[in-house]
């Protein structure tokens, strides 16, 4: 195993430079001008050459380059070029608001999707599938902001179940991110149920199901040791690239909740061209998603033990 995860690890060196050299020359090109948004209209011309001699936009995009790999070999991007303030401390702060919503909503979606699709995948062609196939296709078809303004309008402000806006650290969070987690789980339980449906019933069509019901084993039995087992593969690998994503958030529901996570804050980055923040958000989207391809693969092998890592 230890070759394997060797290998991997040099695999994903080119990943990781090619990722670095495409972000830096996305922001040269479509990025803006931070010079502009830093100082506004009709600023002085000496403060303009000033600022970018601070920032470093006179270097070549070699140099830049280099400078970057720099950054990701020490695991330090500076400080945000919007107020100065260390990247590394805009991490530490948004990375809980985010993790608070992202984390209970993945796993209780996760878990509603998964039970949901041996549930239909078992009533196959009654009308507890059809229904079921039915509003996972009508909630994937709805936009996820008539979700959001819906909820807000309704559960919080009409019924006052939640609050509208903010955010609060500690304990009390929970009140804060309880529908933006609802919403969260009834975006995605569509999506997965009729990905995981499709999985469990290619499964459930295989003679060893057959074989396990001539045996006189009971269906949750076969659906939930024998059929989940055997589907784990597609499942892992459709779940293990979603959790790179919550780290960053989905800036949709932070911004229409007040919540001060990774996605309200790479979105405030990206449209006052703050390199520095956006540089170290896009690697850690990078290297989270090659470790848990990773992860994925070793997961392969411990829940099919056909599948070798060498």
């Amino acid at each position: 195993m230890i070759r394997f995860l060797v290998r991997r690890v040099l695999y994903s060196i080119p990943v990781l430079l090619g990722v670095a050299l495409i972000t830096l020359w996305l922001f040269h090109v479509a990025g803006g001008d931070p010079v502009a948004v830093k100082l506004g209209k009709n600023p002085d011309p000496a403060d303009v050459e000033a600022l970018r001699q601070q920032l470093g936009l006179h270097d070549g995009f070699f140099w830049q380059y280099l400078a970057f790999l720099g950054q990701l070999l020490t695991l330090d991007f500076g400080v945000s070029w919007a107020d100065n303030t260390p990247v590394r401390d805009i991490f530490v702060r948004g990375v809980g608001p985010t993790l608070t919503v992202s984390l209970p909503a993945f796993a209780l979606g996760s878990l509603v999707a998964v039970a949901l699709s041996l549930l239909v995948a078992m009533k196959r062609g009654t009308l507890i599938d059809r229904v079921t196939t039915a509003g996972a296709i009508a909630g994937i078809s709805v936009s996820s902001l008539i979700y959001i303004l819906v909820g807000q309008w309704l559960l919080a402000d009409q019924w006052k179940l939640f609050p509208i806006w903010g955010y609060e650290y500690g304990p009390g969070a929970v009140y804060f991110v309880a529908l933006p987690i609802l919403i969260w789980i009834v975006l995605s339980v569509g999506t997965d149920v009729r990905y995981f449906r499709t999985v469990t019933l290619e499964e459930i069509g295989k003679d060893y199901v057959r074989t396990a019901r001539a045996k006189g084993l009971s269906e949750s039995r076969i659906l939930f040791v024998h059929v989940l087992r055997n589907s784990a593969i597609p499942i892992i690998t459709r779940l293990t690239i979603a959790i790179p994503f919550l780290f960053t958030g989905s800036f949709l529901l932070e911004i229409f909740f007040g919540i001060p996570g990774l996605g309200a804050t790479l979105y405030t980055a990206i449209t006052n061209s703050d390199l520095p923040v956006v540089k170290a958000f896009t690697m850690l989207g990078a290297v989270l998603y090659v470790f848990f391809n990773i992860v994925a693969d070793l997961l392969y092998a411990i829940v099919d033990p056909r599948i070798g890592l060498e």
